[in-house]
């Protein structure tokens, strides 16, 4: 049995643009993706702090060290610019690693640089 675990998440982004027109996801700064160990296409919660929206969704690349965190398609009515976001990542983990697992925390500033990274 594997339990869904959250892999890992990035702590208080904050959203940089909206993009209406765009097929659907959500544009991430590789360099917050590398920190946070996400993908392109890996599939992601997205919490916004400011309203309480939850969505579900995929990351795509955006330019490296601009800070991009853009909501595509329908995931732009969930946020406006300027709103802070959680985003989190899960994982299925086998029963007998679930003790003591832990996932990667990544802390940024208002620039949306990684700032911290907390990792098992």
């Amino acid at each position: 049995m594997q339990r869904m675990m959250c892999k890992s998440k990035i702590h208080l982004l904050t959203i940089t643009e909206k993009n209406l027109a765009y097929e659907g996801s959500l544009t991430l700064d590789p360099n917050l993706m590398e920190a946070a160990n996400i993908a392109e296409w890996e599939q992601v919660h997205v919490v916004n702090l400011n309203n309480g929206e939850r969505l579900e969704t995929y990351v795509i690349t955006g330019k490296r060290g601009s800070g991009d965190v853009c909501l595509n398609g329908a995931a732009a009515r969930k946020g406006e610019v300027g709103d802070r976001v959680i985003v989190i990542a899960y994982a299925g983990i086998p029963e007998e690693k679930v003790e003591g697992f832990r996932p990667r925390m990544v802390y940024v500033n208002e620039k949306n640089a990684v700032s911290e990274v907390v990792a098992p």
